[in-house]
Order: structure tokens, then C-alpha cells, then sequence
């Protein structure tokens, strides 16, 4: 018989084989003092879409990065969430911690089967290990190691569009903006936003703020001021952090209990304001939270009385001018929701309540595709998930009821069949009477409404640097839609494959192809008023990084938009980025020339920005793009940013549309950021 006593000898002499081993192999793999977060999201979700809040993206990794999971108490939930592992890798890390015991160092991954260097070096700066008794925790706390900093912009179009040279906006054109924070990992975090948009007088038009305290016994979080909750698969309440259908073909296809979350966005919609509390009673995590919010809504008057309804709830936050101010906080809307999850040995089930009230009715614009929209003040929630993991198989589902009788529900797994091989299936179907004013599961409309759908996902790594992924999905349209004036059908498909021989060399191409049904513009038939479209791109990209101080990347891009045997409209463009940085100074670059034959067929692209900004201009026209974007660390409380940005469009007279139209054919954008470090 085995000496019992002989298993933590041996863990001991393991991890100081790690240790030392990690002196040659993992030197490069060590977290940084701060994630290139904007080189992140490009690898992991190359190709960008119009739908997706890549700001909300970028601060939820933002905030993982800042509140790393313990591996040691990390459930598959948090797990997946940081949408690196695969479900194979995942059972694994657990499957290693229950037969060995807690981590004792972050090196020890290197012994969990069927994890490799690069998906360490992925996975670190969004884990950690405390233990019991951990030197390097008690240093921490003794040192009170916080994360506390105020950061001011100010960016200006340089140019003055027709808002201002004709008086329409009332305030200056300077965008201006303010975040401060105050934290302490897994402890607490005091933070607020303030911005006010180009064109808007008041210097406060928008404001965020939150005070979140974590872990404090049976209370492990509490949350007031402004907040995002996700629980099951995202079809009641949904964070911004869900990415749906991308060249992500696996990770994405489910969502994980991310439960409630400090909201610090500019997007000035999709949040709650008010409080939320998780307590853990036993093996059951309880969270009750409320929101007491005022929205935009462009309620009428008639013969100077103002109307008792209003057609929808504005979220674009504009207040630029005297009709956009007239819409302002025009509607209260009150939320009160409930969640019980029950965690067991291989997963977890949860029961989530949703009740929105307003005090103005909504009543949609009297269409016949809004036949079926929601309509009065009250609208309420209920529905339960689940999660569970059996073998290499990863269950999920949800399903849900809203106060009109509309069920939704989606089920599906994901699942390692070998080393080599990831599959992945999801289920959908959205009534077209149902009604989730938070949900964002996932699914091919921009709200989970009027669909069905089955999507398959494949990962396929014959070795190590050669990667080929895919995902098919068929979605139908029960009913009619905006400017989709028939019930309807189509598909969705996407291929890569990435070849990433070693750590300086990076190359990836892609296709993919989209068929929707939509009405034929200027159509006088009636027999043919919705046609098939069908809009495909082809992508392919080339990273090289001699070192740590210079990289380079070409991207050539081509999207084509067409009404089948009606019309067609191309695109393309060339990127080329270079990156280098020489002291204390780091430089970030990109020309492009683009060529597309109208809006049909745009182009997103992803551009570096200056930290805590997103940018995602559409590439549309005939012209070239560049930009510069510069940060310099003064000293160790002290970095600031500049970033230049100008698009010269080739044969126009001017850029841009409606009120922010320039009577020119470029447009420049310049940006300045201090940050300072308490």
C-alpha cells in the first residue's frame, strides 16, 4: 500500500522541478504588469462585427484581468468564461486540483495534462492562486496592494461638421471624459465614469459609478450603483460580454453564470442602476437586485398634452441637440429580479425572476411586422438554466417564460471528442411573442425574438501550430421582420485556419458567408418583394514579431453584398500595422487603403487605441486610413497618450452624413490621455 504522505513529498518535489524548469521554458509566459488587452481581443476575435459592444468586451477583460480567478475555487463557469480553455482543458485543470490538492504555484499548469506554453501564457494574466497561509497574499494585503488611478480624455474632430457650423449642436465639440478607480483584487472596488459627448453642453451628460465589496463571509458580493447581471445562457439578463457566432467557433457557443458585475461602459443603455446582492447559503448562491433607472424615449405631444406612450426606448445617449434633449429621462423604468443557483459536484441549475415596470406604456409604431412586439407597462421573467459536465461533454440550456405567454429556450453542449478534435451544438427557439428586455443569448437577431435556429461548431488542431475551425448555422424567421416583409430562412457559415509556427509568427485566413432574406429596394413587384442576400468576406492576416520591440501585421480584407440577380456591391481593403516601442515610449501605427462600392459592402476593423477606448470605424467608399497612436510612461504614477487618426476619401466633396456631414473630403481625429497612479 501506498504511504499517503508520500503524495505531498512528491507535489513538493514536482513543483520545484517546475519551478526551476520555468526559469528557462516559461520566462516569456510570466503575467506583465499590464495585458495588451487590444492585441487580446484582435487574436482571440479577429474579425469584427457591428453587433458586438467590443467597449464592453474590452472593460470585462479589463475587469477579469484586475480580479484574476483563483484556480483554486474555480468552477468550469469561471473557467469558460475567460473563453481560452477548452472543455477537454478544463476537465483536466479540475480533474488535477481534486487528485493533487490546491495550487501551489502558477507554474504547476505545466503538469496539467493537455495544456501547452501558449495556452499558459493565454490563460495567466486572467488567473491567480491564493491558498491558505500563501507568503505572497499576506505581503499583499500587509502592502495594501490596490489598483488606484484616475484617467482624463479630451478628442476633438478637428473639422467642423454641419452640427456646429450650422448651430444645430449646442455644445462645444471637445468630447471629454473621466474614470477613477479604487481597488483591491477579490476585496472591493469604488469606481465612476463621466463623459459628455461632442456637441453636448452639459459636462456630466453622462455619468456611471459603482461601490462593489466582495467576499465578505457568506456575502461574496455586493454591488451598489450601476451593474450588469448574466446568469444561464443569457436569456433573461445578459452582460455586454457576449459575443455570439464568431471565428470563435467553440468557446462562444454557450455563456457562463457570471453573475452580477460593476458596469463602467459609455454605452448608455443595457445596464441596471441600483443594487444587487449574492449570498451563499450552503451549496446555494442567492442574488437579489433591483434597478431604479430613467430612459430616453421620444414621447409626442398633441395640442400640448403629452401622449401616455412612447414607441421605444432610445439608447444611442445623444443630447447634441433641442430634439435629442427633449427625449431625455423622459420614461422610469423599475426592475426587481431574483436568482437562486444550486451548485452540485459536476455543475449547477438556477432559477432566475425578472419583473420591468415603466411608467409610461410603449407602444410600437402600428406595423404589421410589430404585430407581436411587447406592449403596455409590465413585463415579467421567469425561467430556469442548467449546466453540467459528463465525461468530456459540457451540457447547457435555458428556457424561459415572459408575461405575454412567449417561450424561449436554447440548449446544447460542447465537447472535446480527442486532443485534436472540439464540437459544439446549440439549439435555439425564440417565440415570436417573447419579450427580454436584458437577454442576449445567443442567435442571429440582435434580440432573442421571433427565431429558430441549430448551430454546429468544429475545432480541429492536427498538431500543434495548425489549427482549422467552422461553424454552420441555420436559422429560420417565423414571422415577419424590419424589412423582411415574409416569414424566412437562411444560413450562416464560417472557415479558418490558423498556423502559428512559433511565437513570432502568426498567420490566419478566413471565410465567411452570410444568406438572409430581405425586401428588394425600389421593388414594384409583388410576387418578388423579399429576395435572398447573401454578404461574404475573405480575410487573410500575417503577424511577425522580431522582438519584444517591433511587430508588424498585414491584413488584406474583401467583402462582397448582394440581392440575388439584382445587385451586387465589393469591397476590399490593405492594412498595414507596425508596431515598435524605444524607452519608455511605445508607438502604434496603421495605413489602409480601402475601396468599397457603398455602405453595402463596409468594412469593420478593430484600431489600437489609447487604454480603456475602443474604436471600430466601417472602411466605406475610396480612400486611406491612418492613424498614430503614441503612449509614454513618464514615470511610474505618470503615462499619457496622443493618437491621430485621418480618413482622405478619393473623389467626394464630403464625409459623413446628417449633422456630423463635413464639407470636406477628410476627417481627423485627435486624442489626448493622462493617466495618473495613486
Amino acid at each position: 500500500m501506498k504511504n499517503p504522505r508520500q503524495k505531498p513529498f512528491l507535489k513538493g518535489v514536482l513543483l520545484l522541478f517546475l519551478l526551476f524548469r520555468s526559469n528557462v521554458i516559461l520566462a516569456q509566459t510570466r503575467p506583465k504588469t499590464e495585458i495588451n488587452l487590444d492585441e487580446f481581443i484582435q487574436r482571440v476575435f479577429p474579425v469584427q462585427q457591428e453587433n458586438i459592444n467590443y467597449e464592453d468586451l474590452y472593460e470585462s477583460l479589463y475587469q477579469l484581468y484586475q480580479n484574476p480567478i483563483d484556480l483554486n475555487t474555480a468552477s468550469s463557469e469561471d473557467l469558460s468564461a475567460i473563453y481560452i480553455l477548452t472543455s477537454l482543458q478544463i476537465k483536466s485543470l479540475i480533474e488535477h486540483r481534486n487528485q493533487n490538492g490546491n495550487f501551489l504555484s502558477i507554474y504547476e499548469l505545466q503538469a496539467v495534462p493537455n495544456f501547452d506554453l501558449e495556452t499558459i501564457s493565454k490563460v495567466l494574466p486572467f488567473v491567480d492562486i491564493k491558498y491558505k497561509f500563501s507568503f505572497n497574499d499576506l505581503k499583499n494585503r500587509l502592502s495594501n496592494v490596490t489598483d488606484h488611478y484616475l484617467v482624463l480624455r479630451n478628442e476633438q474632430v478637428l473639422e467642423k461638421s454641419k452640427g456646429f457650423t450650422e448651430g444645430k449642436y449646442v455644445g462645444s465639440p471637445q468630447h471629454l471624459y473621466a474614470r477613477y478607480r479604487f481597488s483591491h483584487p477579490r476585496d472591493f472596488q469604488i469606481g465612476f465614469t463621466v463623459e459628455k459627448d461632442a456637441g453636448e453642453k452639459n459636462l456630466t451628460d453622462y455619468y456611471s459609478f459603482h461601490l462593489q465589496l466582495r467576499n465578505k463571509g457568506n456575502l461574496k458580493n455586493l454591488v451598489f450603483g450601476d451593474y450588469q447581471v448574466q446568469f444561464g445562457q443569457g436569456l433573461i439578463t445578459s452582460t455586454g460580454f457576449s459575443l455570439g457566432k464568431s471565428s470563435e467557433a467553440i468557446a462562444t457557443t454557450r455563456r457562463s453564470n457570471i453573475g452580477v458585475k460593476p458596469y463602467s461602459s459609455l454605452l448608455e443603455g443595457g445596464f441596471f442602476r441600483g443594487g444587487a446582492a449574492t449570498y451563499q447559503l450552503g451549496k446555494i448562491d442567492l442574488t437579489i437586485f433591483f434597478s431604479h433607472k430613467k430612459q430616453d424615449a421620444n414621447i409626442n405631444e398633441v395640442d400640448g398634452e403629452r401622449e401616455d406612450f412612447f414607441s421605444s426606448i432610445l439608447t444611442g445617449g445623444y443630447h447634441r441637440t433641442a430634439n435629442e434633449l427633449a427625449r431625455k429621462n423622459q420614461i422610469l423604468e423599475q426592475n426587481i429580479g431574483v436568482n437562486a443557483t444550486f451548485q452540485f459536484k459536476n455543475g449547477q441549475i438556477g432559477a432566475t425572476m425578472l419583473n420591468t415596470n415603466l411608467d409610461v406604456a410603449l407602444q410600437r409604431n402600428t406595423v404589421l411586422y410589430n404585430q407581436f412586439e411587447f406592449s403596455g407597462k409590465k413585463n415579467l421573467l421567469i425561467g430556469t438554466n442548467f449546466t453540467c459536465s459528463w465525461q468530456n461533454f459540457n451540457f447547457f440550456g435555458e428556457v424561459a417564460r415572459s408575461s405575454s405567454g412567449g417561450i424561449g429556450g436554447l440548449a446544447g453542449f460542447v465537447t472535446a471528442l480527442s486532443r485534436q478534435v472540439e464540437w459544439a451544438i446549440n439549439v435555439r427557439s425564440y417565440d415570436k411573442n417573447f419579450h427580454s428586455f436584458y437577454g442576449n443569448a445567443l442567435g442571429e437577431n440582435s434580440r432573442n425574438i421571433n427565431e429558430r435556429g441549430i448551430y454546429w461548431g468544429l475545432k480541429y488542431t492536427p498538431k500543434k501550430a495548425l489549427t482549422f475551425s467552422a461553424f454552420y448555422d441555420r436559422f429560420k424567421f417565423p414571422w415577419l421582420k424590419y424589412l423582411v416583409d415574409a416569414p424566412s430562412i437562411g444560413y450562416d457559415y464560417l472557415l479558418r485556419m490558423t498556423y502559428q509556427p512559433n511565437k513570432k509568427i502568426l498567420f490566419f485566413a478566413q471565410y465567411h458567408s452570410e444568406h438572409k432574406a430581405k425586401n428588394l429596394p425600389n421593388n414594384e413587384s409583388v410576387t418578388d418583394l423579399v429576395v435572398e442576400t447573401i454578404r461574404q468576406s475573405v480575410l487573410v492576416n500575417f503577424e511577425f514579431a522580431s522582438n519584444q520591440f517591433f511587430k508588424t501585421q498585414t491584413r488584406v480584407q474583401m467583402n462582397t453584398f448582394q440581392y440575388v440577380n439584382a445587385y451586387k456591391s465589393i469591397g476590399y481593403v490593405f492594412m498595414q500595422d507596425l508596431e515598435g516601442s524605444i524607452k519608455k515610449a511605445q508607438v502604434k501605427s496603421r495605413i489602409a487603403y480601402f475601396n468599397t462600392d457603398n455602405y453595402d459592402s463596409r468594412i469593420y476593423a478593430y484600431e489600437n487605441d489609447v487604454l480603456y477606448a475602443v474604436t471600430l470605424p466601417a472602411y466605406y467608399g475610396k480612400g486611406f486610413r491612418t492613424y498614430l497612436v503614441v503612449r509614454y510612461s513618464y514615470n511610474r504614477h505618470i503615462d499619457l497618450w496622443l493618437r491621430l487618426a485621418r480618413t482622405e476619401l478619393q473623389n467626394a466633396s464630403t464625409i459623413g452624413s446628417g449633422n456630423d456631414q463635413i464639407n470636406a473630403s477628410h476627417k481627423t481625429d485627435f486624442k489626448i490621455q493622462i493617466r495618473y497612479r495613486f
